[in-house]
């Protein structure tokens, strides 16, 4: 999301791009040799879809919201923080929580602005869903849970929120796990065109840019996630429930504002708030981010799985993974290697 040229995100997966990850994999199963060191504590096998809730949903006032988030493990052990995408929701680590909190984690994964049982305080407050304000979020529910560093995991939007908050506060975060790698939105690199085949990848942004996209939107919120789901994830056979524990977080009164400004902001269309403008201006200098950093590629990646595009951007302890046969919501396609990779990031 940094560069708009990593075209290949938001395509339609074919078999030739499963087959270039698979090969990938092969090259990048021996990765950083910091890896070995890891942790010794290895993820048993999980089946996909094995748990349907979480343990303890709470509530909690920080910042400019109540969150809602879900947290399993010791409370005195290592911090985890999950951030889910869009059109996801806290349920894309139902398996990945409980195999954390097994191995001694404390995990918390929070309802985004917008979804779930998150609410703003100030009913007048902006839906603003810019990239530094979301990135505070997490900010000050850390501080609000009195932790004071944390893994900080995620895919999507939420990817690019762990980036973000290892960016501007690397004191906040003892190590990222981002999937597709460095996602921080460069606005000024966003208005530059793309190729016709790669702008088709992106066609939502541009229907959101329109009121009749936020109409529709509004309309058939369920019908358009599943549409992304099964575009961005072919190989994953969700059933109806699975779905519908996700979609349920989308009926959020804030929910439609959230998402049409993430999308109309990204492209310079809606502006964001004042407070915010030196965080950005920090990060539209595109920053290397030094924590130690497991990034994942997957299919849905394309050839950017291979993570050559954004290597350079992590300057500390570095490793990479790749997941083939998984689409865009790989901790719930795939939540054994999720969790490994969060364990193994806890020991670069």
């Amino acid at each position: 999301m940094t560069h708009p040229r990593n075209v290949d995100r938001r395509r339609f997966i074919s078999g030739g791009a499963m087959a270039l990850a698979a090969a990938q994999m092969a090259v990048l199963a021996e990765a950083s040799p910091a890896v070995a060191k890891a942790s010794s504590a290895t993820v048993p096998a999980i089946r996909p879809g094995s748990h349907t809730s979480f343990g303890s949903f709470r509530q909690i006032d920080a910042g400019v919201l109540n969150i809602g988030y879900a947290e399993a493990g010791p409370a005195d052990g290592p911090a985890v923080i999950l951030l889910h995408g869009w059109p996801y929701d806290v349920h894309s680590y139902v398996d990945v929580a409980p195999a954390l909190a097994a191995a001694g984690y404390r995990v918390i994964v929070p309802y985004s602005r917008g979804y779930g049982t998150t609410r703003f305080l100030s009913h007048g407050a902006i839906r603003n869903a810019q990239q530094t304000a979301v990135a505070q979020d997490v900010v000050a529910l850390m501080d609000a849970l009195k932790i004071r560093s944390a893994i900080v995991g995620g895919y999507d939007w939420g990817a690019r929120t762990a980036a973000i908050v290892a960016t501007l506060w690397p004191e906040r975060c003892k190590a990222l796990v981002p999937v597709s790698g460095y996602l921080i939105t460069n606005l000024e690199a966003n208005t530059h065109p793309l190729p016709p085949a790669a702008e088709w990848g992106w066609w939502y942004q541009y229907y959101f840019a329109t009121e009749r996209g936020r109409l529709g939107y509004a309309q058939n919120r369920r019908e358009f996630a599943r549409l992304i789901w099964k575009n961005s994830s072919p190989n994953w056979n969700f059933d109806e429930s699975t779905f519908e524990r996700s979609a349920a977080a989308f009926d959020n009164e804030d929910h439609v504002a959230i998402v049409i400004h993430n999308y109309r902001w990204r492209l310079s269309l809606a502006n964001g708030e004042a407070e915010y403008d030196d965080l950005e201006a920090r990060l539209s200098k595109a920053p290397t981010i030094g924590v130690p950093t497991l990034t994942i590629g997957s299919d849905f990646d394309g050839p950017a799985a291979s993570g050559a595009g954004y290597r350079s951007k992590f300057t500390g302890p570095y490793a990479h993974r790749v997941f083939p046969g998984v689409g865009h919501n790989v901790p719930q396609e795939a939540p054994q290697a999720f969790a490994q990779a969060v364990i193994d990031a806890d020991g670069l």
